[in-house]
């Protein structure tokens, strides 16, 4: 079993070229579910001692252990991939993952920042210090591009261009695309240049990051995270962003402001339009709570409709 796990996380890897944060995903969903095994199937030796069943019980067990719904979903995904790609290695006769089914689990509206949280946030870095001006070139380019912090933490100084003001992006599955960078991101970025410092005894991936730590080397994506929580407490936003929500921000704006929905699929590097089209019920909401506060009818309307009631 563990054999055929391997042979498939290789296959993720270098014919399907995901990323290292996919691939950490997939060894978690399978963690937990040879952990299940273990516990309550006993020894799988290979992925044709498995059946429908055995499958379902992993399903009832994970309910069991009151796992979120999308957790379900991503894990049992993870499997319906890895019994595909055991048929084609003729490793399996059929797919027992192919009858599962998976929970609803709705679509939640992602969060954002509104123009106001945003400016505050992006000013909070101290101006005068280098890792100050290096966490405003973060957030500066996180927001203007649209970057997941994957993309961004990937980043070297050769993939911005400054005469055209883009920079190259590797995105999911390595999927390469071109980001366009605002002028206030550009000024951010000029002034951290002038203060990086790279380790010059570390590796040349190392050096050629943009964005360093304080030992001159390549910043994580939990480097990220941190740097984010400790201004988001700074400004009074704790509980309303993850890097991830700057992404969600961007793309929010940029529709308000009145972009085609391709156009911000293009940017966000979406494969499917209808991964972009939450921005638009996001947008909308926003026009209808507007519409209600502001349009004197629409409250009476409201008002009235409770009356009947």
């Amino acid at each position: 079993m563990h054999a055929a796990i391997d042979g498939f996380l290789r296959h993720l890897k270098i014919e399907r070229n995901c990323s290292e944060l996919t691939l950490k995903s997939y060894a978690e969903d399978f963690g937990s579910f040879l952990e299940y095994l273990a516990e309550r199937v006993g020894t799988v030796n290979h992925p044709r001692e498995l059946d429908v069943g055995a499958l379902r019980g992993y399903v009832s067990y994970l309910h069991e252990c009151e796992y979120a719904k999308t957790t379900i979903a991503r894990r049992l995904a993870c499997l319906r991939s890895f019994f595909r790609y055991a048929q084609r290695e003729k490793l399996v006769d059929t797919n027992p993952a192919k009858a599962l089914r998976t929970p609803r689990t709705g679509r939640r509206l992602p969060k954002f920042l509104t123009g106001e949280q945003i400016n505050k946030l992006l000013e909070a870095p101290p101006a005068n210090e280098p890792e100050g001006l290096r966490d405003r070139a973060i957030l500066e380019t996180m927001y203007s591009a649209g970057l997941r912090v994957a993309e961004l933490v990937s980043l070297n100084v050769g993939d911005w261009d400054q005469d055209a003001n883009i920079v190259r992006v590797f995105g999911k599955g390595r999927k390469e695309r071109v980001a366009p960078i605002g002028r206030f991101a550009a000024i951010a970025l000029y002034r951290w240049l002038d203060v990086r410092r790279p380790d010059p005894k570390a590796a040349t991936s190392e050096q050629d990051a943009l964005f360093l730590n304080r030992f001159g080397r390549r910043l994580t994506t939990r480097s990220i995270g941190r740097m984010l929580e400790k201004h988001l407490k700074e400004t009074g936003l704790i509980r309303l962003a993850t890097p991830h929500t700057l992404r969600h921000t961007f793309a929010t704006h940029l529709l308000d402001g009145g972009a085609d929905l391709r156009s911000v699929q293009e940017l966000l590097g979406h494969k499917s339009l209808t991964t972009t089209q939450i921005y638009t019920h996001v947008s909308t909401a926003r026009l209808r709570e507007t519409y209600e506060k502001a349009h004197p009818h629409a409250t009476r309307r409201r008002k009235s409709d409770q009356d009947k009631n």
